[in-house]
This record gives C-alpha cells, sequence and structure tokens, in this order.
C-alpha cells in the first residue's frame, strides 16, 4: 500500500476537491446504511414487545472522551425512545408504515450519496490518466536520442498504451473502493462498538489475519503482472517490426518465420496472463471463504457472550451487531480486490516510470548564453563514444561562416555522429564544440537548435498534409511562403498535380510519394526555416538518377550563401565544397579541396576512384 499511496501523492494533487466531495459522500452513505439497519433493534424489542424496556429521554455530552462514549449510548438509547414515541402516539399499522417511509427515505438519500460519490471520483479517474499520459509523452520528446537507441519502440508504445491503460482500469478504478471501502468499515466498526467494545475488540484482533494473507497473495500478483507487462512490450514490439518489415518479409519469403516468433511470444504472454488472472480470480473465493470463518468465530464468541452472562448485550443487539458485521464484510471484500487490482496496475505503473524518472544528460544550462553566428563553428579535441569503443577520436575542426565543408569517409566511419554533436542530439565525451567561440552547451537547446535545418538520407515525415509537413516546427508559416519554398525545393509541380494541392494527406511517413519527391518535402521544410546552419547527411544517397538531378538542383539553392555541413557518400556533389574533410575510423585523416585531394594521391583518390574508375 506505500507504493499506492506514494503514487496518488504524485498524481491526485489538482484533484483535491473533487476526492473531498467523494469521501464526503462516501461517509454519509455509510452513516445513512447504518441508520436504515438500525432500525432492525427497534422493531425487535419495541415494536413486537420482545422486551420490556422503558425508554426516557438522555441529553449529549461531548466535553471529554468518557462524555463521548456516554453520548453514543445516549444517542442508540434516543433513536429507541423516539420510536417508542412514536408507538404511544399511533398505532402498530401506522408505526410501521412511519418507519418503512424513513426506511425508504433513508435508503434514497443513501443511493443518492452513493451516485455523487461516484460521480465526482470520474474526473480523478480520466484527470490523472490524461495527465500521466501527457507525462510520457512530454518526457519522450524530451529526452536525448541515447535513451531510445537501448528501448523497443514497440516497448515504449506498449508503455503509453497498454500500461496506461492498465493503470485506468486497475488504480484508478480502484480509487473509488479504496476512499469508500475504509470509510465504510471505520463507521461500521463504530457502530459495533457503541453495540459491544468487547465482540469489536474482539474482531480486531481476528481481522488483521485474514488481512495477512491476502496481502501475500498481492505481493506475488504484481510480481507476475510486472513480467506479464514486459512480454506485451515485446508483443508489440514485434507487431511494430512486422509493420515496418513488411515488405523485407515478403521478398524474402519469411512470412512463416515471423509468424512462429510472434506465436511464441504471444503463448509466452498468455501463460504469463493466465497466472496473473488466476491469482486475480483467487481475492473473492478467499476473500469469501476468510470472511465466512470470521463470521462463524465472532458468532461463536458472541454466543458464549450471551450464553455465559459474560457481557451486557442482548440477543437482539447481537442479531443487529451480526447485520452491521456483515455489512463490514463486504466493503472488506472489496478493498481486498481493490489491492489485487492496485498491485496489478502498480506493475504497469513501474513500467512507465522507467520513462517518466528516466534522467537526461543533455539539458539547458543553469546560466544561458545569448546564441550568435557570426564567425562559425569549431571541433575542439572532440572525443565521442556511445559504449566503450570510440567512435569520434580527437577532431578538430573549423567550419567557417558561409562556407560549406563536406565529410567523406567508408560506412561507419563516424561522420553521421560528428553531425549529431552539432544539435546535441548526443554530448561530446572530451573536448568541445564552440559556435563563436562559446560551447554549444552554454547555449539553451531551443535556441541552439534554431540556428540549424537538417535534411536526412531518410525524409522525416508525418502523417499529414504537404502544407503542415514543410510548415512543421515553423509559427505562422503562410501558403505564400510555403508555396515559394516548394518552389524552390522543386516540389511545387507534383504538390499541385495532387488531388488536394497542399492540402493532400501524404500519408504515414509520406508512404505515398517517391523517394524523391519525399525528399524535396524535407527540403521545402529547410528552406521554409530558413537556417543559417544547413546540415545534409547523405541527402541524395538513395535517390535515382533523376531524383537526384531535381532534388541536388533544390539543394544548391537552398545551400547559396548558407553555412552548410554535408555528409556525402557520392562524391560527385560535393566536388565543390570549399573543404572535404575524409574521416577514416573516427579520424581525420586528410581535409582539403577536391582538387588539393585528388593530388595528394591519399585516401580521398582511392574513394574517387573506387566511385569513378574511368576518369
Amino acid at each position: 500500500m506505500k507504493d499506492f499511496l506514494i503514487a496518488l501523492k504524485r498524481f491526485l494533487p489538482p484533484y483535491k476537491k473533487y476526492l473531498a466531495l467523494s469521501i464526503v459522500m462516501n461517509v454519509l452513505s455509510a452513516l445513512l446504511n447504518l441508520v436504515t439497519f438500525a432500525i432492525i433493534k427497534p422493531i425487535l424489542e419495541v415494536l413486537f414487545k420482545t422486551v420490556d424496556t422503558t425508554y426516557q429521554y438522555m441529553p449529549y455530552d461531548f466535553s471529554s472522551f468518557g462524555s463521548i462514549m456516554n453520548s453514543m449510548e445516549a444517542l442508540k438509547n434516543n433513536f429507541f425512545w423516539y420510536v417508542s414515541v412514536i408507538m404511544e402516539k399511533y398505532d402498530a399499522t401506522m408505526a410501521l408504515v412511519i418507519l418503512a417511509t424513513y426506511l425508504i427515505g433513508a435508503t434514497i438519500l443513501r443511493t443518492l450519496a452513493m451516485y455523487l460519490a461516484a460521480y465526482f471520483m470520474i474526473p480523478i479517474r480520466t484527470g490523472v490518466v490524461r495527465d500521466i499520459r501527457n507525462m510520457v509523452n512530454g518526457k519522450i520528446l524530451s529526452l536525448p536520442l541515447a535513451f531510445f537507441s537501448e528501448e523497443r519502440k514497440g516497448d515504449i508504445i506498449a508503455r503509453i498504451s497498454g500500461d496506461v491503460n492498465e493503470i485506468e482500469s486497475s488504480v484508478m478504478s480502484s480509487l473509488d473502493m479504496m476512499f469508500k471501502n475504509p470509510v465504510m468499515i471505520i463507521i461500521y466498526l463504530v457502530g459495533m462498538i457503541v453495540i459491544s467494545w468487547q465482540l469489536t475488540l474482539f474482531v480486531i484482533v481476528v481481522l488483521p489475519f485474514a488481512g495477512y494473507i491476502m496481502g501475500q497473495i498481492g505481493k506475488k500478483l504484481k510480481k507476475s503482472s510486472y513480467i506479464g507487462q514486459q512480454q506485451w512490450g515485446y508483443l508489440i514490439s514485434l507487431v511494430e517490426e512486422t509493420l515496418s518489415g513488411l515488405r523485407i518479409i515478403k521478398a524474402f519469403n519469411a512470412e512463416s518465420k515471423i509468424s512462429e516468433r510472434f506465436k511464441a511470444s504471444n503463448d509466452n504472454f498468455r501463460s504469463i496472463t493466465e497466472s496473473v488472472f488466476r491469482r486475480q480470480q483467487l481475492a473473492h473465493p478467499m476473500s469469501e471463504l476468510l470472511g465466512t470463518v470470521t463470521i462463524a468465530i465472532v458468532l461463536v464468541y458472541g454466543g458464549s457472550l450471551i450464553l455465559g452472562n459474560n457481557s451486557d448485550i442482548t440477543g437482539s443487539s447481537f442479531i443487529v451487531y451480526l447485520t452491521v458485521f456483515y455489512l463490514l464484510i463486504n466493503p472488506a471484500k472489496d478493498l481486498a480486490k481493490s489491492v489485487y487490482s492496485i498491485q496489478k496496475g502498480l506493475a504497469s505503473l513501474d513500467r512507465v516510470d522507467k520513462i517518466l524518472k528516466a534522467e537526461s544528460d543533455i539539458n539547458d544550462p543553469k546560466n544561458p548564453q545569448h546564441v550568435s553566428f557570426n564567425t562559425g563553428i569549431e571541433y575542439r579535441d572532440v572525443w565521442f563514444r556511445y559504449n566503450e569503443e570510440w567512435v569520434i577520436k580527437n577532431v578538430n575542426l573549423t567550419i567557417p561562416k558561409g562556407k560549406t565543408v563536406a565529410l567523406v569517409g567508408q560506412s561507419g566511419s563516424g561522420k553521421s555522429t560528428m553531425a549529431d554533436l552539432i544539435p546535441r542530439f548526443y554530448d561530446v565525451k572530451q573536448g568541445a564544440i564552440v559556435i563563436d567561440g562559446q560551447d554549444i552547451r552554454n547555449f539553451r537547446l531551443k535556441d541552439l537548435r534554431q540556428l540549424m535545418g537538417i535534411v536526412n538520407q531518410e525524409a522525416i515525415l508525418f502523417n499529414d498534409s504537404f502544407f503542415n509537413n514543410i510548415a512543421f516546427g515553423v509559427e505562422n508559416a503562410t501558403k505564400e511562403k510555403v508555396e515559394e519554398a516548394s518552389r524552390i525545393a522543386n516540389a511545387h509541380e507534383f504538390i499541385i498535380a495532387s488531388e488536394n494541392g497542399y492540402d493532400t494527406n501524404i500519408g504515414d511517413r509520406g508512404c505515398k510519394l517517391s523517394g524523391g519527391q519525399r525528399q524535396r518535402i524535407s527540403i521545402a521544410r529547410a528552406i521554409l526555416k530558413n537556417p543559417p546552419l544547413l546540415i545534409l547527411d547523405e541527402a541524395t544517397s538513395a535517390l535515382d538518377t533523376e531524383s537526384e538531378r531535381l532534388v541536388q538542383d533544390a539543394l544548391d539553392r537552398l545551400m547559396k550563401n548558407r553555412t552548410t555541413f554535408v555528409i556525402a557518400h557520392r562524391l560527385s556533389t560535393i566536388r565543390n565544397a570549399d573543404l572535404i574533410c575524409v574521416l577514416h575510423e573516427g579520424e581525420i585523416v586528410e581535409q582539403g579541396a577536391h582538387n588539393e585531394l585528388i593530388g595528394k594521391n591519399g585516401y580521398y583518390r582511392q574513394l574517387y576512384e573506387m566511385q569513378f574508375p574511368n576518369q
């Protein structure tokens, strides 16, 4: 329960008003329920004359604890006295009608209070789940790329969907029971104390044993639920991989292999889920058994007190006591079931917290410096690694403002990593990257990235319209500016030829477009942003000759009078770069203009002759 209370402390403060109203309604409902069943004793003792007791009105006194206990006795006495007055004033039939009317009225009020208690819990349930989803999504956006390189995308999706839904169905749905049942239990216990403190003391000693047994089963349920949610995340990951790689799966006739992998994972998930459900279903029969055993023990103990004349409790009072005790058993059983459900939900919360409590090592500085870009960018003794092996080793490089600097080298030489360090997708491990003499870690991330436009090898587009994809990240973008950027990017013609022009949806990741069209949309997006620094990460390497020509023409327009950092696989695209740096195993082994590097007869010339053997 400690974990549950900590979770409530985290998520409930904005909804304290609704919680207070719900608790008040639960208290009122429990009191009215107690009053409803308290009518049993006067019916037995007064209406049917089972005892010859004369009741007189007793005054109340709340000045001390002893007086309060006496006043509780006075409350019970005065209720019976009031029924006696009714009996003296009216005949038996009329008294029954009056008591029945009281019963109906109390039941109506109790039902209304129960409804209002649940009504005020609904904004809490829906609000907390909404807040958790917002927090997870916000955290995903704020965490560095390094976090997601260690996590499966499908598992992340499972946490924001399945796990959050489990929190809603398990934890939030149990809020009502958690705040209603304890209130009812306390009020019923007070009623039982008023009737017989001896019996109630005995009950209080017996009940914790039942609670301990239920708690032990609940702990095992949480552990199994956590494993089950992990397996569910893996299952979603397989689905995500299948959808992403469907073309390759079909091309290599691997449907049966993927199907068997999914079936095996699904069977494993089923077996874990069966274990969880079996323990969960054990809650009701176990609580039923323990409740019956407890009632039987109370019946034997209470009966022995009456038969042995060891207590002032009467037979009719004992019947009322058992009735109230039975009222207590049901909320106690519901409380036990909610504990099971909460344990399952807390397992999901643990998985969600892996995202919410993840620490980012790429943050804004406490005292950010003003960003300026007047002279250029410089790598100063930069070292970087993802795990153990260094990917970038002692790199020193200057990119003057307005110049084009290109990186070339074999795959895995560290070219893309060099580019990722500039917008701080990752931070250098040693050394520094500076802009106008200032370490980029002294700038706010938003200000730093505002300087840059990025065009990747794979165009990252969204399931939205042409207009919204081009205007992505640019506030107050007008139709005229978007069209102008599209014309410069050689994209305007195929956009207006589409069904709804700039309002046409381009599909998931731009699946309705060709590779060249997708790339020109991403270039138009960079043109509209109009950044002083442009990063091109192999922007034409995946295109056919015709698409490459159109895209390269768009890139040439984009690069004009702009500082450009180019990562190239095709050397023909960077022949006119002001500076070409050759990377090999994370180190710059050569640098210079194209003709200069060709004349050195070194590593660059080898790369060039491999691509153009006849030149």
